[in-house]
């Protein structure tokens, strides 16, 4: 009996083989079409990698021109680390300079006494406050520890606390001020004043002022007098100088000086303040230069004596009086009016800027800001303007909150440094409004005079040039691979990965007949061997002139294929001598101004940058041959769908036909094993 065959199951006539074999015939433009697409595909992967390539190598020569560019960098060095450094903005000038740091600005940090280790702060409102600024909290009673922790959530930034183990079991609450200056004391107010003075981190005082100054008797003729150029200018005298027991009359060219009670210098914590009223008023100098400088001969007179009248000869003088008119005294206008009178015997400028501008001006001197003080000097230099000044009280800046610190670790102080000879005194360890363009870092007192050095960051120039050789390297490397199919292209390239070479190994080639890639590299070589004479004085006008080219290692003679493929090279030697001493010239040949409007029109990576930017801009070169290879992949791709539904409708056909056509072969093997039985049967019945 024949065995049983279903259509598409048991393929007894091999019909799926057929119809395989018939699919590949039809399947042909179907796969001549999926690769025509990976073909685009892989053309658009190579497009977008030399964008990329090309458009880091942009980005690296803007660096080089742009106003970031390296050359403007500058590094700063100083003779001690430890006690001074500086930073320097781009615009700081190449300089060198000294600094004193007399003492960096420091807060106040304050400990209390030793107390158990299970120690309760009493619930309350606590109030700390550092200079115009405050922090609450209101306390509902607890440990020392979670109340530090309290503090220091809460404090934003302005306080600080810190639990410090102190002997066996015991404790000390350390509290900080986070802000440098004497103008940022660590205030304590309600239950921060109360637990304070009760924890013994302070201790209640009265704080006590001293005057001094008030009577004439204290105020003396100056010691060193400021030198006049021209003799009828009056010389600085005490003669000028009024007072009425309560404030000082300083009259145009007035002075005096006055000591300070010992027993205000001999306090670390004393200050001076007092206040300083300016008034213009005539100008001295027009009386003087409207006074002849002649001597006055009076009348000879006469003598009468009963109606006759003999008057007297003229006065003969055998004075040799000039006939030329003398030269005229200048108006000063001066704002320094206060000196310090050191110990020594030497005197230090007092700044008093804009003081002729304010109505009034409060001085407050730190003393401890002028080391070795004994008094202070007052001259009146103008010759239009008087000063009257008040009495003068000195005051325990420790004191004046009403308590003073019993185990201060620092205490609230300024930063004080001395500079080109003069004393400046700041609230921060930061200072950046003293030399232009260049901040200030204060850490600690030095020992000698510091001296701080500003230069240009040649490492950070090497580093850019060197980055711009490497990208553009790149680069080349890649438009090479793509336009040439040789191997030895790819094989030159060390410093690739063997996954890397295959890869371009496929790419070899792509692009041959695209000149727009041998354009490229053809006009990028040209802008690099091109002079640049940015001045009649310029040493250096070409890239080569630094040590970079593509024979920098000087081989000329050695035949090389890859040095002919347009790869750049450095001779470092020469390179760094170019920055070391011509830093200005090799800026320039990367893009200066030519026509004088301040604005970079020219040079290698100022035209570089124009010329790829051409290409990798959106709307570019590279831009429309990857838009165009865009539409073809969404074209192929539509193709190939329509093809796949062809594809699945033909052999869906295929597979209909040989069904039908095995059920037809499947009945007629029916029929005929159905008469060959009959006819055995017969034959038996016989």
């Amino acid at each position: 009996m024949a065995g049983i065959s279903i259509p598409g199951v048991t393929d007894k006539y091999n019909s799926n083989a057929t119809v395989e074999k018939l699919m590949q015939v039809e399947r042909i433009p179907l796969t001549r079409e999926e690769s025509q697409l990976e073909q685009y595909k892989s053309q658009k992967d190579a497009w977008r990698e030399i964008t990329s390539q090309l458009t880091s190598l942009r980005d690296s020569t803007k660096d080089l021109y742009s106003y970031d560019n390296p050359f403007n960098n500058k590094i700063t060095t100083s003779s001690d680390e430890a006690a001074i450094t500086a930073t320097a903005n781009r615009s700081a000038e190449i300089q060198s300079f000294k600094i004193d740091v007399i003492q960096p600005a420091t807060s106040d940090r304050f400990l209390s006494a030793e107390l158990p280790s299970d120690e309760k702060v009493p619930a309350g409102m606590y109030t700390y406050r550092v200079g115009e600024k405050s922090v609450n909290i209101n306390w509902k009673g607890g440990t020392l520890k979670d109340f530090s922790n309290a503090l220091n959530k809460r404090s934003n930034g302005l306080v600080k606390s810190m639990i410090i183990g102190a002997s066996a079991g015991k404790k000390t609450l350390l509290i900080e001020s986070l802000a440098t200056g004497k103008e940022n004391r660590l205030i304590f107010e309600g239950a921060a004043k109360e637990y304070a003075i009760s924890s013994g981190m302070v201790t209640p005082v009265k704080s006590q002022t001293e005057s001094f100054g008030t009577k004439k008797s204290d105020l003396q003729s100056l010691t060193k007098k400021i030198p006049v150029t021209n003799k009828r200018m009056p010389e600085l005298s005490v003669t000028k100088i009024k007072t009425d027991g309560e404030n000082i009359t300083v009259e145009p060219r007035g002075g005096f000086q006055l000591n300070i009670p010992s027993s205000v210098t001999k306090n670390a914590n004393s200050h001076v303040s007092f206040t300083i009223r300016p008034t213009q008023v005539e100008d001295i100098t027009e009386k003087i230069n409207s006074t002849s400088p002649l001597p006055e001969i009076p009348e000879p007179g006469f003598a009468e004596f009963e109606g006759i009248r003999v008057n007297n000869s003229l006065s003969d003088t055998l004075l040799n009086i000039p006939v030329e008119k003398p030269e005229p005294v200048n108006s000063i206008v001066n704002q320094n009016l206060l000196y310090a009178i050191m110990n020594d015997g030497t005197e230090m400028i007092i700044s008093t800027p804009n003081i002729l501008s304010n109505s009034e001006t409060t001085i407050d001197l730190d003393l401890s800001n002028y080391a070795g003080i004994k008094g202070i000097a007052v001259k009146n230099e103008n010759t239009g303007y008087k000063f009257d000044i008040s009495s003068f009280t000195a005051y325990d800046a420790s004191q004046a909150a009403g308590y003073t610190p019993n185990n201060a670790i620092t205490v609230a102080g300024d930063a004080i440094i001395k500079y080109e000879g003069i004393t400046i005194t700041r609230p921060s360890n930061q200072i950046d409004d003293v030399i232009p363009e260049i901040t200030l870092n204060l850490h600690e007192k030095t020992e000698k005079t510091a001296t701080i050095k500003v230069q240009a960051d040649k490492d950070a120039s090497k580093n850019a040039l060197i980055e711009f050789v490497g990208k553009y390297n790149q680069a080349v490397a890649k438009l090479n691979v793509l336009s040439q199919n040789k191997e030895e292209i790819v094989n030159e390239l060390d410093y690739l990965s063997s996954d890397e070479k295959d890869k371009l190994r496929e790419q070899l080639g792509m692009f041959q007949t695209d000149f727009s890639l041998s354009s490229i590299k053809s006009n990028m070589a040209s802008i690099l061997n091109t002079t640049y004479r940015f001045s009649d004085e310029a040493e250096i006008t070409m890239l080569a002139q630094i040590g970079i080219s593509t024979n920098a290692s000087g081989a000329g003679s050695t035949y090389s294929s890859s040095r002919l493929r347009g790869y750049l090279e450095i001779d470092e030697k020469k390179l760094d001598d170019a920055l070391e001493n011509h830093l200005d010239d090799v800026k320039a040949i990367f893009g200066y101004d030519s026509d004088g409007d301040l604005i970079v029109d020219t040079g290698i990576a100022y035209k570089m940058d124009k010329q790829i930017g051409a290409y990798t801009q959106t709307g570019g070169i590279l831009a429309l041959k990857t838009s165009t290879l865009d539409s073809k992949i969404k074209s192929s791709e539509t193709k190939i769908a329509r093809l796949e539904d062809q594809m699945k409708d033909k052999e869906a056909e295929l597979r209909q036909k040989y069904s039908s056509m095995e059920g037809s072969l499947n009945s007629l093997e029916s029929q005929q094993t159905a008469i060959t039985n009959f006819t055995n049967q017969q034959n038996r019945q016989k």
